[in-house]
């Protein structure tokens, strides 16, 4: 689990850290020089990188052939960068990653809740964060490139932790079979969902 003081001082404010906590545990590593490579679909095996240098070597190596994650929040490398040369070893440092990876997280995040139009039942914000999972995992969400698109803006509403409404149905309905086939149908598609962000723009720019 991450340390409630990195969260506080690194990642997004418009996060709570439940949240946050709950994003790197779905969508991050526990291993901040952590690299993974994936093309067409497919995890390509890379060296297990030692420092910050040797990450963004390995990065800077498949800019433009494949989708690379990065760091605590698996941040997709290729974000904001026209040219490989323009990757810093920092990309990879803990608070840099984190504010980086939650930032951008949180515009995902008011992505899918504009979809859903901005709803202000509580109850719905289990499945606004699930889907936005499945977004920062594909990079994609409903036809849009998430990473790309333009951030709606507004404040993310609701939040609470995603597992919230699962106890509260558990104690509603003691005694009775847990309902968790939804959601094992969800993990497991996020759990088998291809990484679609597009590197390929890197090193093309004139």
């Amino acid at each position: 689990m991450l340390d409630a003081d990195l969260i506080k001082e690194c990642a997004d404010p418009s996060l709570k850290l439940a949240i946050v906590e709950q994003f790197v545990a779905d969508a991050g590593s526990s291993d901040p020089l952590a690299v993974t490579v994936k093309s067409g679909g497919r995890l390509i095996l890379v060296p297990k990188a030692a420092s910050a240098e040797e990450v963004i070597a390995i990065v800077r190596r498949y800019a433009g052939q494949a989708v690379v994650r990065v760091g605590l929040t698996q941040f997709p490398a290729g974000v904001g960068v026209k040219e490989a040369t323009d990757l810093k070893p920092d990309l990879v440092d803990p608070c840099q990653n984190l504010r980086r990876g939650t930032a951008l997280f949180a515009k995902v995040l008011r992505i899918v809740a504009k979809w859903y139009g901005n709803p202000t039942n509580k109850d719905v914000f289990s499945q606004i964060f699930e889907d936005a999972i499945y977004a920062w995992k594909t990079g994609e969400f409903e036809g849009v490139r998430v990473f790309q698109a333009e951030d709606p803006g507004g404040a993310i509403a609701n939040q609470k932790e995603p597992q919230a409404d699962t106890l509260e149905a558990d104690t509603d309905n003691a005694g009775a079979p847990l309902q968790t086939e939804a959601k094992t149908m969800d993990e497991k598609k996020v759990g088998t969902a291809e990484m679609r962000v597009d590197l390929s723009r890197i090193g093309s720019q004139p």
